[in-house]
């Protein structure tokens, strides 16, 4: 099943014909919100607004462990992520929609970023950490209705909550990255670590700060100015890819945890081999 995760300005989803609601207590903590199972076309569908409703949580406040285990318990095996994103390319322009393909953890260890650890070892292989079947999905899914959608970005994950230095900005430009953002890691790594096939589709609001020029630096007044009207390309693509069959998963991604996990259920206490089992699922 596919879940949504909604980023900024999307904290719920239209189309979405209610079934029921699952609880956002996990063994990590609380979800930023209930869980949302609905149904759109013929689809049966899972949203979970990243921010909470009314955006209360930053970046670093959000328990990316709560909301991806959550998301596993009421039986996603694919995510896709919603986010607003900075272009650190000038063709990436303010508008676009793009598919990350890989990632650059520039975060400062201010998150949870596994669900390991406390005598749980484990070490999943992220090399690449998104789906191709889902990330191919999406941007077919935009071809069908005319909305480019680009693929092959490479995207910089920073703490927040603060809006970049030029200086960092353009160190992310050396280092090869396409996008910049605040919310993706450690969701993708989390994803993976949960078996879920997990994608993003990022909205460009702005070229961060790396150009020479003030007026085209990024601002949060800026950002939801522009992004309202890009989040709606957005929600028309995520709408064309509902309404077609949905990739599979690939199975090395939904295996993920048979060659990683190392410390044998016997060795684990009750609670670690009942949140293990639903990783595992």
């Amino acid at each position: 099943m596919l879940a949504i995760i909604g980023g900024t300005g999307l904290y719920d989803l239209a189309g979405l014909s209610v079934i029921e609601q699952h609880s956002s207590e996990t063994p990590f903590g609380q979800a930023s919100g209930d869980i949302v199972l609905g149904k759109i076309s013929h689809h049966n569908v899972l949203f979970l607004a990243r921010h909470g409703r009314g955006h209360r949580l930053l970046p670093h406040e959000i328990n990316y462990r709560a909301n991806i285990f959550a998301l596993k318990q009421a039986g996603a095996t694919m995510v896709l992520g919603l986010s607003a994103v900075g272009s650190l390319r000038l063709d990436l322009e303010p508008g676009d929609l793009v598919m990350p393909e890989q990632y650059f953890d520039w975060t400062k260890g201010d998150r949870a970023r596994t669900f390991f650890g406390d005598g749980v070892a484990a070490h999943v292989s992220t090399a690449k950490p998104v789906s191709t079947a889902l990330v191919n999905a999406v941007v077919q899914a935009g071809e069908h209705i005319n909305q480019p959608v680009k693929s092959g970005v490479t995207y910089a994950c920073v703490s927040g909550p603060r809006l970049g230095t030029q200086a960092e900005s353009n160190f992310l430009r050396q280092t090869g990255c396409d996008v910049v953002g605040m919310t993706n890691v450690p969701e993708a790594f989390l994803a993976r670590e949960a078996q879920i096939a997990y994608a993003t589709l990022g909205m460009v609001t702005d070229y961060d700060c790396w150009l020479e020029d003030p007026a085209l630096h990024v601002s949060a007044l800026g950002i939801f100015e522009l992004y309202g009207q890009t989040l709606a390309k957005g929600l028309q693509v995520v709408q064309a890819l509902l309404g077609s069959e949905l990739p599979e998963p690939e199975p090395s991604i939904r295996t993920a945890l048979v060659l990683a996990a190392l410390t044998p259920d016997s060795a684990l206490k009750p609670e670690q081999q009942a949140w293990m089992s639903v990783l595992r699922r």
